[in-house]
């Protein structure tokens, strides 16, 4: 009897929080949980694109349909060419991890070394766009993502761990007199990142706790603080999940490194399943993207690049849009 006095308060004060935070439609559109993955994919079984080298990271497509990715330990930044052969077009002279478009043209990379630093495709010169916080020198980025209104959204995590949670997300606003903000600080590893269609919800791959952790909006850099971050979703195996994306249905896909798949969960963090290697790839699952109805995936052991045709297309990024 105490139970049942208690449960229906924190019930009610539950919908109330999701009503006046705008969590209350992710809440009410998914009554059916997801069957299986072959609602995101028929037979779900990847093929072999290209393979390229340097510890593949950041799969981005350009406007024209072009590939590119970027090599973590070699520096490189890389591109498919029209003989599905693999080119370097330019260095980073770092350690570059994600990578973005910028409407410009520009590719925005998080660089280990280097800081949110761009390169110009054209030009092929690389310039900084931001590598402090305060009076220190950022201490390693990983991943960003690029909001509607041209903000980047970044974490950065080397010197965290599990058991020892500093890992930080960043958001600088767009122009340049653009000032950063911390979102949080209290991160084991942030790795990937991602916005929800809407952009209410962040997504941040918490790579050294094997989970995915949701942070609601109010706007571009601002936490809805009336609704704290919550666990999305917690993945089974492997290390942890490392790039992620959307589709323009708000379901949510996870490289999961070490574990050969990407897997994909619906806007309220129950999953289809899981989209895996064949036997004999490699199973550091690092980074995906979209592109005209495939999504394609980097693994870095082998630095091999797969696609797999999904029924649900990309949720567009900043720069195609």
């Amino acid at each position: 009897m105490r139970l049942t006095r208690l449960r229906a308060p924190a019930a009610a004060a539950m919908l109330a929080w999701a009503y006046l935070t705008g969590e209350m439609p992710a809440l009410a559109q998914s009554a059916d949980r997801p069957s299986d993955i072959s609602q995101i994919c028929d037979g779900c079984v990847p093929e072999k694109v290209v393979t390229c080298k340097g510890f593949l990271e950041g799969a981005v497509f350009d406007n024209s349909g072009v590939m590119w990715m970027v090599g973590l330990r070699s520096g490189e930044i890389m591109k498919i060419g029209p003989g599905k052969e693999c080119l370097t077009a330019g260095q980073t002279n770092g350690g570059p991890n994600g990578a973005k478009f910028h409407k410009d043209g520009r590719l925005f990379i998080a660089d280990r070394a280097r800081g949110l630093i761009a390169f110009d495709p054209v030009a092929a010169n690389i310039k900084p766009i931001h590598g402090t916080y305060g009076m220190e020198n950022l201490r390693g980025l990983n991943d960003l993502i690029f909001d509607r209104a041209g903000g980047v959204y970044f974490t950065e995590p080397y010197g965290s761990s599990a058991l020892n949670p500093n890992g930080r997300v960043f958001y600088l606003p767009p122009g340049p007199d653009g000032r950063l903000t911390l979102l949080t600080d209290r991160m084991a590893f942030p790795n990937g990142i991602a916005l929800s269609p809407d952009e209410s919800r962040l997504y941040v791959a918490d790579y050294a706790t094997n989970r995915i952790i949701a942070f609601p909006m109010q706007g571009p850099g601002a936490l809805n603080v009336a609704f704290p971050p919550y666990v999305f979703a917690r993945l089974n195996g492997g290390t942890g999940p490392d790039g992620m994306a959307v589709d323009t249905a708000g379901n949510l896909y996870a490289a999961h490194f070490n574990a050969g798949e990407v897997v994909v969960l619906d806007p309220r963090g129950f999953g289809f399943g899981s989209i895996r290697l064949p036997p004999g790839a490699g199973f550091f699952t690092t980074n995906i993207a979209f592109h005209e109805g495939y999504l394609y995936i980097t693994e870095a052991s082998k630095n091999d690049v797969w696609r797999v045709k999904t029924k649900i297309p990309g949720n567009p990024l900043y720069h195609q849009r």
